[in-house]
């Protein structure tokens, strides 16, 4: 380590539903941090933060934070009020992206823009509001899903904002939506109702920013039952991981496969530049045969023992060490502050 960045601040819990998934990503950064030469600040991100980061003046900030106020926008619209670097995607961008029903209306955007060819495509869906549900009766015309959503059931039914799959669900028939739809407005004060994909579930890593971002790998996602849910994701032995994606998965012949591969990671840029995403993160989708199909993306992405990024690196040949230095080193030379 060569440059001046010496203190980083590890932020991490929190007090979303995903504060255990943050609590663990922290401690391994922190750990890789700490074994690379920096002096480390683990800091959880209660009402102390501020006076802490004021006190302790840190040369970067590592956002560890996953769900509501890490992935939201929040903790980087501190960070660049308080005047302090960090790692990732600036808050604007983490408002665009913690909202799963912006896919849309912001590769629109961007392909009007760019005036570029469109790559990725995604499910088609619906976002409805709780209030529609409590105040409106919105629950009575559940019959129309199948109408309103192509091709019907199966459907996908999920939290419009959150992450780490919690309150996702498959649901096959009519009769069990109603409970997905309660369970999703759990976690969230909307709910998406989309196309249920068949296919091959896969993650994307990327590095980078703008045209300069580039794919780190891609990681295939196994379940070995049901599907790639919470669970699934904290338990080592629920879900088979082939990093980098198996060429059988993409195809049957070798220009098959790299055709298959071309188009995956150009879909995942597309999309990671779309929302000007900067430094790191993920994108999910499914490989259905044809075509990639985007379901969502990760500014923060996790960094436990299961999680689909340090997974990616592992297979691209570096490690977790030099990822997290480039990241911090670079960090340090954006002013956020200024945007």
């Amino acid at each position: 380590m060569t440059n001046k960045v010496k203190k980083v601040a590890v932020l991490m819990g929190g007090s979303s539903f995903e504060r255990a998934f943050s609590l663990k990503s922290g401690k391994r950064i922190y750990e890789a941090l700490e074994e690379g030469g920096y002096k480390v600040l683990a800091l959880d991100t209660t009402k102390e933060l501020v006076p802490t980061l004021r006190s302790e003046r840190p040369d970067v900030a590592f956002i560890a934070l996953h769900g509501k106020h890490g992935e939201d926008g929040t903790i980087q619209s501190l960070l660049e009020f308080v005047g302090i670097p960090y790692v990732g995607s600036n808050a604007h961008t983490c408002r665009s992206t913690w909202n799963k029903d912006s896919l849309h209306t912001t590769m629109a955007a961007y392909r009007a823009a760019q005036g570029s060819e469109a790559i990725a495509s995604w499910p088609q869906g619906i976002c409805i509001a709780r209030d529609a549900f409590k105040s409106m009766g919105a629950a009575s015309a559940l019959d129309l899903v199948s109408e309103r959503v192509f091709g019907g059931f199966p459907v996908a039914v999920k939290p419009t904002h959150g992450g780490s799959a919690l309150g996702v669900h498959r649901v096959d028939c009519q009769e069990d939506l109603g409970a997905a739809i309660l369970d999703a407005l759990s976690y969230d004060d909307s709910v998406v109702i989309e196309q249920w994909i068949e296919g091959c579930e896969m993650a994307v890593s990327i590095m980078g920013t703008g045209e300069d971002a580039n794919v780190v790998g891609i990681v295939e996602i196994c379940p070995k039952s049901g599907i790639f849910d919470t669970a699934a994701r904290m338990d080592a032995n629920a879900v088979e991981y082939y990093a980098p994606v198996r060429d059988s998965s993409l195809g049957k012949t070798p220009e098959q496969i790299a055709h298959a591969k071309a188009l995956i990671e150009a879909a995942a840029l597309e999309v990671y530049r779309a929302y000007d995403m900067h430094d790191y993160g993920r994108i999910d989708l499914i490989w259905d045969g044809n075509a990639p199909r985007v379901l969502e993306t990760a500014t923060v992405p996790g960094m436990t023992e299961t999680s689909l990024f340090p997974a990616a690196v592992k297979a691209s040949g570096m490690s977790m060490a030099q990822v997290l230095d480039t990241l911090v080193q670079n960090a340090r030379l954006t002013p956020w502050g200024t945007n």
